[in-house]
């Protein structure tokens, strides 16, 4: 099979020819239609982000649909010719309190596809499968591609903010997990303030649901803190710390602020203004596997949108490129 494997971090992916996998016990074969390029995989791709063991081949992708074409012993739950979404998660160990409690996406010991085990970015896959997503059949997979990661973790973004209809929440980045975001939140009823350094994102967000938009700037942290009331929520997509002063001044006392992005510098704290607000902080990863079904029955209902451009599997560096640059308007998505 053809896949676009990471030989050297930081250089262009190399186009080869691989041996096809064979399904083990517990384990589908998929044959890939589409595979979305995540800003997950440019940090692996970068080498910021490293596996204790080395995949082979070192294949990248974790936003797989594709047709069940193999099954291993044992497997009872899918049938060659099912359509199936191979997400981040590949496996955890189900013995950790979070496994047991339904949280398997923040088990410490997961394995995730293009990290861990050869990912997407080939024309077959193996996904285990407890792990692999159902879809609905004739679910057009370049659309869905993107829902396996970006989709969930914004679902997952919005459950871990407990947003109900009728509250108000702050989404800080639109790029693709934060445009998803603003849908989810709209479609429960949430009033979204959208904030984005780019005019058109803000625009896309407006169209997509947001009632309300801000520029990022020095000054937004003095625009929200003059507000009243309020917001419950705060919820930051924007890989970047220059957004803590604005995410603080935004949200209400006893509110939720929940960290979406990787972002790896420290931000300021006080302990005193959080004993004088009651403010929650978390973060959140991807989504468990309830989170999967839901947001894939919220999309197969009403499709969730986003700017997605379609490119080949040799198109794959380019894009992990343009993300690295943040040239990307919207979402890669290989379309095989």
């Amino acid at each position: 099979m053809r896949a676009a494997v990471l030989t050297e971090h930081g250089k262009p992916l190399q186009i080869a020819d691989v041996p096809r996998p064979r399904p083990g016990p517990g384990q589908i074969l998929v044959r890939l239609q589409a595979c979305g390029v995540c800003h997950s995989d440019v940090h692996i791709w970068k080498g910021d982000v490293t596996p204790p063991d080395v995949p082979a081949p070192f294949v990248l992708g974790h936003e797989g649909v594709g047709i069940v074409e193999g099954v291993g012993k044992g497997v009872t739950e899918w049938r060659q010719g099912d359509l199936a979404g191979v997400p981040w998660l590949h496996d955890t160990c189900f013995h950790c309190d979070e496994c047991l409690d339904g949280m398997e996406s923040f088990c410490q010991h997961q394995r995730a596809h293009g990290l861990n085990v050869p990912g997407a970015f080939a024309e077959y896959v193996i996904a285990d499968a407890r792990f692999a997503v159902p879809l609905p059949s004739g679910m057009e997979p370049v659309g869905a591609a993107p829902i396996m990661c970006a989709g969930v973790t914004a679902y997952g973004a919005i459950r871990r903010a407990r947003l109900e209809a009728g509250e108000s929440c702050v989404i800080f980045g639109c790029g693709g997990l934060g445009l998803y975001a603003v849908q989810i939140a709209a479609r429960l009823g949430v009033k979204v303030t959208a904030v984005d350094r780019d005019p058109a994102k803000l625009a896309l967000a407006l169209e997509y649901g947001a009632s309300r938009t801000e520029v990022a700037g020095e000054e937004l942290a003095k625009r929200f803190a003059s507000e009243h009331p309020k917001h419950h929520a705060v919820i930051n997509f924007a890989p970047t710390t220059a957004t803590w002063d604005a995410m603080i001044a935004a949200v209400r006392p006893r509110g939720r602020i929940v960290a979406a992005a990787l972002v790896a510098d420290p931000v300021p704290l006080s302990q005193e203004w959080l004993t004088g607000t009651g403010v929650t902080i978390t973060g959140t990863s991807v989504g468990t596997r309830q989170e999967m079904a839901e947001v894939v029955e919220m999309h197969a209902a009403q499709p969730l949108l986003n700017e997605i451009e379609a490119i080949d599997l040799a198109g794959a560096s380019a894009a992990l490129a343009a993300l690295d640059q943040g040239r990307a308007k919207g979402r890669y998505v290989i379309k095989f």
